[in-house]
């Protein structure tokens, strides 16, 4: 069995690429390597945990002499890295953490890579999942990020991003080393950390919480089902082009105040409530920092090379989200009141 390394398994897109490859490659052991900080979560995967083909390690990508411990052990054929500091009012509040783990970890990774598959360099893959972010902010209406955009990261977080992006780069050119690069838009779905905007305001919404909209709502995003980002990540580790940076977007422009707005409608609906009560949580909140206008991806190379494309219209996609919330209201009470850290104590610290 070909051992495939993913990082940050346990997070949110991670765990569903880590679902999606157990399930669909028996051929693969796949090895799920998180350091379980605050957005990783087992109880993500508790479907799949007893898989054959399935194996959690629990370390931090800062460790150097953990991962080269790690990759002597194993030998990997393939590394899907998403494990990252993913938080841009985080990235705002404390940069060092972000370097750390977006910039150090990565190099750590790369030269872990590096030393295990010198003498075997045109097989193994390295890939890179990044974002958007580090193209900036588009403000002409007509424009959209392309493969060859040039970076102009905003934020701390966005910085860091593209550092990585960068090495990676940097690697394959100096060392060879055979990698593929991909930067995606905003994802959203289930399991997804109730930090970011349609998790926090579901849960707000029920909880009739103030829904916290920066500025005047006007920043807009490219929105993507997150099990058609994973699919997409299945696309790219096995038809991807060496060297090759691919965008993945789900062509789905959405206003901070519209999506609000619309998430508004589906709960006042699904809870029962008065049309437009859930509306009257909005409140306005003082803008982030260098909070970029508007991000939005052209995602033609990936649909025209690999025939990916998205398979939700985004209403539908927000309905299957909203849903899978309110029919699980327990890991969602267990995220917010932090009793889903316990699950890694009580589940693994025996094996």
């Amino acid at each position: 069995m070909e051992k495939i390394l993913i990082t940050g398994g346990a997070g949110f897109i991670g765990s569903h690429v880590v679902r999606l490859f157990v399930n669909k490659y028996p051929n693969y052991q796949i090895f799920n390597l998180d350091s379980l900080t605050y957005a990783g979560n087992l109880a993500n995967l508790t479907d799949i945990e007893k898989a054959s083909n399935y194996t959690f390690v629990k370390g931090d990508i800062t460790d150097a002499n953990f991962l080269t411990q790690l990759f002597t052990e194993h030998n990997f054929k393939g590394v899907i890295h998403l494990a990252a500091e993913s938080h841009v009012d985080r990235s705002i509040l404390n940069p060092l953490e972000f370097v750390m783990t977006n910039v150090i970890g990565t190099v750590n990774l790369l030269n872990a890579a590096k030393t295990a598959w010198k003498n075997d360099l045109e097989n193994p893959l390295f890939y890179h999942v990044s974002t958007d972010e580090v193209y900036g902010s588009l403000h002409n209406p007509e424009d959209f990020f392309l493969e060859t955009t040039p970076y102009d990261p905003q934020s701390p977080y966005s910085a860091s991003k593209a550092s990585s992006d960068h090495f990676v780069r940097a690697y394959h050119n100096t060392y060879k080393l055979r990698v593929v690069i991909s930067n995606c838009s905003n994802n959203y779905g289930p399991n997804q950390f109730p930090e970011k905007l349609i998790p926090l305001f579901i849960h707000n919404i029920q909880k009739n919480k103030p829904l916290p909209v920066y500025g005047k709502g006007e920043n807009v995003r490219d929105w993507l089902y997150v099990i058609d980002h994973a699919r997409a990540i299945d696309m790219v580790f096995h038809g991807g082009k060496n060297g090759e940076t691919y965008n993945i977007g789900g062509f789905n422009e959405w206003k901070n105040l519209d999506l609000v707005q619309l998430l508004c409608k589906i709960m006042d609906k699904k809870l029962g409530r008065t049309e437009g009560e859930s509306e009257k949580l909005i409140t306005y909140v003082t803008d982030r920092a260098g909070h970029d206008l508007r991000y939005a991806i052209d995602a033609s190379k990936i649909m025209n090379e690999l025939g990916w494309k998205p398979s939700l219209q985004f209403e539908e996609g927000l309905e299957k989200t909203i849903d899978w919330y309110l029919n699980n209201t327990a890991w969602l009470d267990n995220v917010t009141s932090g009793d889903y850290q316990k699950y890694y104590e009580t589940q693994y610290a025996q094996r």
